[in-house]
């Protein structure tokens, strides 16, 4: 069940439109804890359903033969108690389904103090961060108190109705034993039926906190559950995500002259805006009636005041973000084809175009060739080597335990692999290659500093943004895709590092979009979209689109 719920959870980007639209809280701890509970109380009473339904079997005939009444009897307090017990604990479904929510909550925020604990403490936030803990404790303990209360009350009725039992049978049957009809040892007969038989027919009274505590485990899968499968049903639609994402495949065996060179005209057409307005989930427009063409090499600045859309813009054409309306196609070489030398200024060849929504397809954008380098790297949990070989390439196999490498060795927690994504992949690095780029990229020192590729450490703590900049550029020379995405990728970096940066990239020719703001960027571009703050009471575009030559930003910058 986690591995079915974690592979509906990243698919299609699932995960990324839950976090960012708030659509559910803590997913994670639906997956962990709510999972696990789910398996193991289904489990536990599936053996008490059937060896209730045993015992039934093997007692109502003797009840019933000794005295019908009784039966009757029998039938009546377990439904009865069974009422009661359901009214006592009413509550107790949603009292135990906010129990879950607010202590994965209190647990959340904790986990927060420590992922941002070098910004807290740079802050001097502890009393901040101690009275926000201490609020969603409270709020958990509050809820905890409620339970207990209604928990009491249902457990002092039930030990009252398990002690009855010992003197109800005796009761009914004691009438018959003063007539004479029959012995005593029939009434401890009786009473042990009639026990045996409440018992089965009382789980519901016996188990009703263990019962509501299931319930809410079931409502909280449940409401997982839809909401997975609405983001995964194809064809899902969301009325507000309308920018329209395709991907063409460049076939680079048309388009050549007889003798086999490229016509020297036009250059490759990678990326076509068309009509394409950004807003934000509640409608405010950032960009207004986008288009424009990016070919081969004509790598892109975009600039503009913060807050005007920039990062959202780069989100549009990273999948990411579809609120809005407009068409972006992205034209990308088949991975056999990223290596293959190619000059600026040739025809764009054919194009086969798949018009798949990204979607539609996971993996989609990394398996063509685009990746998206944030602010902020992504840091893996895992050893320096996994750090430069993600998001393309995978440890697989190679890491498994000899236990997991057995035959039959848990074959539902095997993912099985994506034929089409492993036949694009490009050849795995070695380690020569890695430690290569390491050098190339000035992270040279990381090799002796944290004994080899294999060594594993939180990197997102032990490397400087700065260090973790120009690990995330070291990916993306491993990975070699057609068009970057680059985010404010250099900000934490010196320019001589910038620059070096840029050149390495440059050179393995990949063409790249860049957000920034420094003066230096342009240098490095051939083309800047320069977006101003949206007018919300003019109709007239907040954009405009050039040459680096043309602007007069870059003429400054070179006096």
């Amino acid at each position: 069940m986690t591995s079915y719920y974690m592979e509906r959870y990243l698919k299609n980007k699932t995960f990324y439109k839950l976090r960012s639209q708030s659509t559910i809280d803590n997913p994670d701890q639906r997956i962990v804890d709510d999972l696990s509970s789910f398996t193991g109380t289904a489990l536990s009473f599936s053996l008490t359903l059937f060896n209730a339904a045993i015992d039934l079997i093997s007692f109502s005939n003797i009840l019933y033969g000794i005295y019908p009444p009784l039966f009757v009897v029998l039938l009546a307090y377990s439904l009865g108690g069974t009422a009661i017990s359901v009214f006592l604990g009413r509550g107790l479904v949603s009292l135990n389904f906010l129990q879950e929510k607010k202590e994965a909550d209190f647990r959340y925020g904790l986990v927060r103090v420590r992922e941002n604990a070098e910004s807290i403490a740079f802050y001097g936030g502890e009393e901040n961060e101690m009275q926000l803990l201490l609020n969603r404790f409270r709020s958990a303990f509050e809820n905890l108190n409620k339970l207990l209360i209604s928990s009491r009350n249902l457990e002092f009725f039930t030990n009252g109705y398990r002690y009855l039992i010992q003197i109800l049978p005796a009761a009914v049957v004691a009438p018959m034993y003063f007539a004479g009809k029959i012995e005593f040892g029939v009434i401890n007969q009786s009473a042990s039926a009639f026990n045996h038989i409440l018992g089965d027919f009382s789980l519901v009274v016996y188990s009703f906190q263990a019962l509501s505590a299931f319930s809410a485990v079931i409502d909280r899968l449940g409401e997982f559950d839809d909401v997975l499968d609405s983001s995964n049903r194809k064809g899902y639609h969301d009325s507000k995500e309308d920018i329209q994402l395709s991907f063409c495949l460049i076939s680079s065996s048309r388009g050549l002259h007889s003798n086999g060179s490229m016509p020297l005209s036009k250059c490759v057409k990678l990326l076509h805006v068309e009509h394409l307005t950004v807003q934000t989930p509640s409608k405010t427009t950032l960009i207004k009636d986008l288009s424009f063409e990016i070919f081969e090499k004509d790598h892109l600045l975009v600039t503009g005041p913060s807050g005007s859309g920039k990062t959202s813009f780069l989100r549009a054409v990273a999948g990411l973000w579809s609120f809005g309306d407009g068409t972006i196609t992205v034209y990308v070489r088949p991975r056999g084809d990223l290596d293959m030398p190619h000059s600026p200024d040739v025809v764009s060849p054919e194009v086969t175009s798949t018009n798949e929504i990204i979607g539609d397809s996971t993996g989609r954008r990394n398996s063509e060739g685009v990746i998206f380098l944030p602010q902020k790297p992504y840091m893996v949990l895992g050893t320096l080597r996994q750090q430069l070989l993600y998001p393309t390439w995978t440890e697989d196999s190679d890491n498994l335990s000899d236990d997991a490498k057995q035959n039959d060795a848990f074959p539902f927690l095997m993912r099985a692999r994506d034929a089409r994504c492993v036949n694009e992949k490009p050849k795995k690095p070695t380690s020569d290659d890695l430690i290569q780029v390491l050098n190339v990229v000035s992270l040279g020192h990381l090799l002796s500093r944290f004994d080899g590729l294999d060594s594993t450490h939180e990197w997102s703590s032990v490397l400087s943004l700065g260090e973790q900049q120009r690990l995330a550029f070291g990916r993306l020379l491993l990975s070699k895709p057609t068009l970057a995405l680059l985010d404010e990728s250099t900000s934490a970096l010196d320019e001589a590092n910038e620059a070096r940066l840029y050149q390495l990239i440059q050179a393995a020719g990949i063409t790249y979009i860049s957000i920034g703001h420094r003066r230096t960027l342009y240098k490095y571009h051939k083309k800047v979209l320069h977006v101003s703050t949206a007018d919300t009471m003019s109709t007239q575009r907040n954009w405009s689109f050039k040459n680096v030559e043309e602007d007069p930003i870059y003429d400054f910058s070179k006096q």
